[in-house]
């Protein structure tokens, strides 16, 4: 049966992993998931990634979680542009969490990037998820 929105599926895997404690989760390989646990990793929100190989011979990746005394660093992670529904911004208008302490993951023709780097950087794309 054929996914219709991967990365949703990889951020539920970590949101649900991290409400069962676990220290790694995996999920099935591809560079969308890998350009967005790049940028998480570069954040802080996870400890890396490392690339696998399922019992079936599939690629995977496989994201070790970080904790703060117990407690998850990622509080939230939500999918914001989903595939029946796409939200494009501008340079100006890419949202901020909660004040610039969390993070917006952004797919900019420059790569994948956090809100602060695209904003750097004066482009503007795809908002795929926010981070706090």
């Amino acid at each position: 049966m054929s996914m219709n929105d991967p990365l949703g599926d990889m951020l539920t895997r970590i949101r649900n992993a991290q409400l069962r404690g676990k220290s790694t989760v995996r999920t099935p390989a591809s560079k969308l998931r890998a350009w967005v646990l790049d940028v998480l990793a570069e954040e802080g929100y996870i400890r890396g990634y490392e690339k696998a190989t399922s019992a079936a011979g599939h690629p995977e990746l496989e994201i070790s979680l970080k904790y703060f005394d117990g407690i998850p660093v990622i509080r939230t992670i939500k999918r914001v542009s989903t595939p029946g529904r796409r939200v494009y911004a501008g340079v100006k208008d890419i949202p901020s969490v909660r004040n610039g302490l969390g993070v917006s993951i952004v797919s900019t023709p420059r790569g994948v990037m956090s809100d602060a780097a695209a904003r750097n950087a004066n482009i503007g794309g795809e908002v795929l998820c926010t981070v706090f």
